[in-house]
């Protein structure tokens, strides 16, 4: 046999299996370091996801072989986040958010002090902590992530769902938008856009505007549950018509005597009646919410589920924001005590 074949062959296996062994140690994620990813979000904001693991931990490499390496998953973590590794027990010294971090032993398993930071009493890996708004807001999740649980922490972390509904209730919503083929749900009419002025003409109601786009998920979550939930799809049936309309929409609309249509928009196609709808502060999703004589009353940023929207909803409806000496947060402490006595008698 040609020697100088067989060492190439012998190299080329030996390269291989390091790739292979690289490669099933990474996933597909493009990693980064703790001060890199800050250094980035100095320029570019976007969440932090945090991968926290430790060498002899054998679910942390089974999520790197499974989870990061779905292509679909890491394209979008490596689009939308700083995905970071960290070593539980390192020894390296680490600033994090102006703060220096040590081990706390020179003992091979001793914990680093960023590690008891995030998990506390519980060390427990892997670990993942999801973190944002200047570091402001974290969220941990811990234990082996599967593609299916870690998808809607991923949406809510990246369409800011955080800001206003906790991961449990999204999470709830968002299984059952795509997973939950038995959900129960209360069926509400939707009326198109075009016709929304013919229809408030025979029948004024106040009126409830969906706007999202099909690149967004919270949208399509707000859009199947967020309005037809059996806490709310009566009162939203009794009170208010409802549009779901698409930001994109490249049909031109006649809206209140104005032609709205397709055009790009900070390089984007959108239609400019998502623009007039939210008094050019658009975001996806956001909620519309209009009077009697389509005027707009109040605009809804980000994605709001039903039960955060209900008593929302009911401050509308009752009038009650017309009321300038009354707050919401007035309406709802009256709206407490009014359950209160109820629950007494």
């Amino acid at each position: 046999m040609n020697l100088k074949k067989t060492i190439a062959t012998i190299l080329f296996g030996i390269l291989t299996l390091n790739y292979f062994a690289q490669n099933e140690n990474e996933g597909l994620v493009k990693w980064i370091s703790i001060k890199e990813a800050q250094e980035k979000i100095k320029t570019v904001p976007k969440p932090i996801i945090l991968d926290i693991y430790t060498d002899w931990c054998g679910w942390c490499k089974h999520m790197m072989k499974t989870t990061y390496s779905n292509p679909g998953l890491a394209e979008y973590i490596n689009t939308n986040f700083y995905p970071v590794k960290f070593n539980a027990e390192t020894k390296d010294t680490i600033v994090y958010d102006g703060k220096t971090y040590k081990s706390t032993s020179k003992e091979p398993k001793a914990p680093h002090e960023l590690a008891i930071k995030f998990l506390g009493e519980r060390l427990s890996y892997p670990s993942t902590m999801f973190i944002t708004n200047n570091y402001q807001f974290n969220l941990l999740t811990q234990g082996f992530l599967e593609d299916k649980k870690i998808e809607p922490i991923l949406i809510f972390m990246v369409e800011n769902a955080w800001q206003t509904t906790v991961f449990d209730e999204f999470n709830k919503h968002f299984n059952q938008t795509f997973m939950d083929t038995n959900y129960k749900k209360i069926a509400v009419p939707l009326v198109d856009i075009k016709d929304l002025e013919k229809v408030q003409k025979k029948k004024p109601k106040k009126t409830l505007i969906c706007i999202s786009a099909d690149f967004c998920n919270t949208g399509k979550v707000m859009n199947k549950t967020s309005f037809t939930d059996t806490c709310i799809g009566n009162y939203v049936n009794k009170n208010f018509h409802l549009v779901q309309f698409n930001a994109a929409s490249k049909d031109t609309i006649v809206f209140k005597n104005e032609k709205h249509y397709n055009t790009p928009i900070n390089n984007y196609p959108f239609n400019t009646l998502a623009f007039r709808l939210t008094n050019n502060r658009l975001t996806l999703p956001c909620l519309c919410v209009m009077d009697e004589d389509l005027n707009i009353i109040d605009v809804l940023g980000s994605y709001q589920s039903p039960e955060h929207l209900k008593p929302i909803l009911a401050y509308f409806a009752s009038n009650s924001y017309k009321d300038k000496t009354k707050t919401f947060n007035d309406f709802m402490q009256e709206e407490y005590l009014k359950g209160a006595v109820k629950q007494k008698k």
